[in-house]
């Protein structure tokens, strides 16, 4: 497999588009496993007699603590072990615990079996991430993540209406056993498709000490610690999204038929964000591309949190507002991931790891207390939004050293 300069593959028989397809397909898992059950969420809180419409949001919240807090522990054992290995043992794992999900009798063990598939899926974050950086580098990687992040963006699109057309002919608990079956697809093309991508020599000892060094490496570098923590205010408002959204379409704005539409429109501006960014990173540089994305995040986020104050908030200036908002999330997420891992490469699964658990579990702990201020109104969402970009920035600004959107040192880096 071959791209362009600087970049290369895993192997001859797995071509770059297919190689990019499979990852996107582990990426997707994770968007289907939270988006397709949210048309859900009422019939599901009915079937398992919660009466708190906030505590639904646990059904999703959950998932994700589950899927920030094993991040630990995917990266180390791939650069002890291989990528692929442990890769089909998290993915059959999440197969085993969506169907205890489609089965649990009560929201307790439903609530359990949810942390537990986000705990195995955590797996499919660490590993592409690991993968492609097995591959790629800079601006290379950022350009092969955006084409990654497309699929993993646009399943949004499709995710909820595929909830919503299994609601139509089957129990919520199909939903679940959905999930199960496109993991057992994903499995399978993985377990004969994909080549190991790290070599037997570059494989790491297990201990203590080096898995400490490495994370402590990737806790303290300058641009992996910044943009890791930039990525987890990103982070926080995509999960205050997701966590707030059908209750603001069937409660703020009594929208329900619109609800999987307008979803789409905004998880398409992501998709069409990542797209862009993978046309004009190699050309224009990771650092101009995601510190403009931030500074449109910051700005679209204010002008809709004006809208909701002031009390002319629409389904119509919700929908457009939040896609403008979403396409910047879009287009700098990939890029800040892609700077955080740049300098990660003898230690990307060490790297990855500790980078996906500061970014999922901190920002699911921002986006659940974000989704759990819901009080009828946009305004605490979109106040989350407004807030957690402003945080990004002083951030990069910190990082970057006052210096933002020019060159770097590393002309690969930025």
């Amino acid at each position: 497999m071959t791209d362009t300069q600087g970049a290369t593959g895993p192997s001859e028989q797995l071509g770059f588009r297919e190689f990019v397809a499979m990852m996107a397909a582990m990426m997707a898992l994770i968007a289907l496993a939270i988006d397709a059950m949210l048309p859900a969420l009422p019939d599901i809180g009915q079937s398992l007699a919660v009466t708190d419409d906030n505590e639904r949001q646990w059904i999703i919240a959950i998932f994700m603590m589950g899927f920030g807090v094993t991040q630990l522990i995917y990266g180390t054992l791939s650069d002890r072990f291989g990528r692929k290995r442990v890769l089909l043992t998290g993915v059959a794992l999440y197969i085993v615990f969506s169907v205890v999900c489609a089965l649990a009798p009560t929201f307790e063990l439903l609530l359990i079996s949810r942390f537990l598939a986000g705990a195995a899926l955590a797996v499919s974050r660490v590993l592409v991430i690991s993968i492609v950086r097995d591959c790629f580098v800079g601006r290379h990687m950022a350009r092969v993540m955006s084409l990654v992040f497309i699929v993993f963006m646009g399943a949004p699109v499709l995710a909820p209406a595929i909830g919503q057309i299994i609601l139509f002919f089957a129990p919520w608990r199909w939903i679940f056993g959905m999930l199960a079956i496109a993991g057992s697809a994903v499995f399978v093309w993985v377990a004969l498709r994909l080549p190991e991508t790290l070599a037997v020599e570059d494989r790491l000892p297990l201990s203590f000490a080096r898995v400490a060094q490495n994370w402590k490496r990737a806790l303290t570098e300058r641009y992996s610690l910044g943009y890791t923590l930039g990525f987890t205010m990103f982070q926080g408002a995509l999960v205050g999204f997701i966590t707030s959204a059908q209750q603001i379409f069937f409660e703020v704005f009594d929208a329900e038929l619109l609800f999987t539409p307008v979803f789409a429109m905004v998880a398409g501006a992501m998709a069409l964000a990542n797209w862009q960014n993978s046309r004009l990173v190699i050309r224009l540089g990771t650092r101009f591309l995601a510190h403009w994305a931030l500074i449109g995040f910051i700005g679209f986020a204010a002008i809709h949190l004006a809208f909701a104050m002031s009390g002319y908030e629409t389904i119509y200036s919700f929908a457009i507002l939040q896609a403008l908002t979403m396409g910047c999330f879009g287009l700098a997420s990939s890029n800040f991931g892609a700077m955080a891992m740049n300098n990660m490469g003898h230690i990307a699964g060490s790297a990855a790891s500790v980078q996906g658990f500061v970014a999922t579990v901190f920002g699911s702990l921002i986006g659940i207390s974000i989704g759990q201020s819901y009080d009828g109104t946009t305004v605490p969402m979109i106040g989350g939004f407004l807030t957690c970009g402003l945080l990004a920035l002083a951030i990069v600004f910190f990082t970057e050293k006052g210096k933002l959107f020019g060159d770097t040192v590393d002309p690969d880096l930025g």
